[in-house]
């Protein structure tokens, strides 16, 4: 089975964010403790996504070269390319078309954050289905800022709107999606909506219309924040800060992840918390390793 692909899609001016966005990427910017992007990046590692392109603008590149590398502190390889202009989020697959070259493919947004209990395995199965294409619906309060999915009484999904000025139901689509290897040749068909960009609900609703689409619900157990405003950027660090906090754990700990899936041996791992110094995300990563040896010491 051909293995899937992710893309972190980080391009756009940031223009909500201005003027903390002129001279950086949003995407580099932090939340709390690490820089936005490790968020998204994480739930891609999470679903077992191993190879990943981040696609950002000419300027902004060089930053997510040097603050990623190559991946291999985490266990995952990184490619990169350019998105001059932005012109819709289903470019990506354009943009990523060699990259991919058929396989399947995951995108996820530079700027949404994703926690929950049940997270993982909400992800495992998403990565599992190569046949089809699967999205999520979250219950909001404002659907009109996002797209929006309509739901039958048996929880079908049967319609797709982007931004509607009366939505159809209070589930928005967060920027998750899990698509299957013809998702590039989907892409290049679409027409530009009169906004001028390739819609990725015009891109879910072709799999809508031939019945290969996939809405799972996201229940409250589930978090998902986007940190596209001065006010999202704070309240998503505010969380952070007090799930961590409270549980001694990080989220989005792109080294502990690696580790836990098995992207990284303990040895590699133990180099990437050197690497990191003194800093306290260092420190954490060495509390990680003593941790794991001490539980395996006991048994």
């Amino acid at each position: 089975m051909t293995r899937r692909k992710g893309i972190v899609l980080a391009g756009g001016s940031g223009s909500r964010l201005h003027p903390l966005t002129l001279a950086t990427s949003k995407q580099v910017m932090p939340v709390y403790d690490k820089p936005m992007v490790f968020y998204p990046i994480s739930v891609l590692m999470l679903a077992g996504i191993r190879e990943l392109l981040v696609i950002s603008t000419p300027e902004d590149l060089p930053n997510f070269r040097r603050l990623l590398g190559n991946g291999s502190q985490f266990g995952v390889e990184f490619s990169y390319a350019e998105q001059p202009r932005p012109e819709g989020l289903a470019q990506a697959f354009i943009i990523g078309a060699e990259f991919l070259r058929g396989s399947p493919a995951a995108l996820v947004l530079g700027d949404n954050l994703f926690y929950g209990h049940d997270l993982t395995d909400t992800l495992a199965a998403a990565n599992a289905d190569t046949d089809n294409a699967s999205i999520f619906g979250y219950e909001v309060a404002d659907p009109e800022a996002y797209g929006v999915v309509e739901f039958d009484a048996e929880g079908r999904a049967i319609s797709l709107e982007e931004k509607p000025a009366n939505p159809k139901s209070h589930f928005a689509i967060p920027g998750l999606y899990f698509y299957p290897g013809d998702v590039c040749e989907r892409a290049a068909v679409l027409k530009p909506s009169p906004r001028g960009e390739l819609e990725i609900t015009d891109l879910n609703r072709t799999y809508l219309d031939s019945a290969n689409l996939r809405v799972q619900k996201l229940g409250r157990g589930t978090a998902w924040l986007d940190t596209g405003t001065h006010d999202s950027l704070l309240e998503a660090a505010e969380f952070v800060r007090t799930i961590q906090h409270r549980q001694g754990l990080r989220i989005a700990c792109l080294e502990e992840i690696g580790l836990e899936m098995g992207f990284l041996s303990e040895e590699q791992f133990a180099k990437s918390a050197e690497r990191l110094g003194k800093s306290t995300y260092g420190a954490y990563l060495r509390s990680v390793l003593e941790r794991r040896q001490r539980e395996k010491s006991s048994k």
